[in-house]
């Protein structure tokens, strides 16, 4: 744990063994099911977001779990064309430097899962009082459903949003196989 100013910050690294295999496909399923099979940048992704916005839609991401975790490795929160473009960067170089399931342990020990609480070993220890490898498929997906707005969402007391987010990544982890579908990484 590491202490910034007022603020306790809780983080610890694990192996990518030491991660229960329902949070990596979980995780996939609900932010970047075609993981397995691009280069870092899932163009039908992109093209959606596009279209949706161009029809009047909410602008949304497409971000890809390479982009995120360059993001969260390199660059700062926000937006703007520079920043993208230094995102684009660092994702080629992750994607061509790190085979797939390196870039997936190290975005589950990054990624955020609520205020101060970084990668899945302290989100399980402080939400579920476990070891990451320990948490069971519902878990999971409660932990990769709080994964956009990790300071807003609550794993303890989900509102009803999350909990339908947390159905709709069980059934989308049922239908890419379980955790099968990452076997190949």
């Amino acid at each position: 744990m590491l202490q910034t100013g007022q603020r306790f910050v809780r983080y610890a690294w694990v192996d990518y063994k030491q991660i229960s295999a329902h949070l990596p496909i979980a995780v996939v399923a609900a932010e970047d099911q075609n993981f397995p099979k691009h280069w870092g940048f899932d163009l039908k992704a992109i093209d959606k977001a596009l279209q949706d916005r161009k029809s009047g839609g909410r602008l949304r991401g497409a971000s890809t779990l390479s982009q995120q975790l360059a993001k969260n490795l390199f660059l700062w929160p926000g937006r703007s064309l520079f920043r993208k473009g230094l995102e684009a960067y660092f994702t080629l170089l992750i994607e061509v430097l790190l085979p797939k399931k390196r870039i997936l342990a190290l975005y589950l020990n990054v990624a955020q899962f609520g205020p101060n609480i970084f990668g899945a070993s302290e989100a399980a220890k402080f939400f579920f009082k476990k070891e990451a490898i320990a948490i069971n498929a519902e878990q999971a997906a409660r932990m990769a459903a709080v994964l956009p707005k990790p300071r807003y969402e609550s794993l303890t007391t989900p509102n009803r949003y999350l909990t339908g987010k947390v159905k709709h990544i069980q059934n989308q982890v049922r239908l890419l196989g379980g955790a099968s579908y990452l076997t190949t990484l």
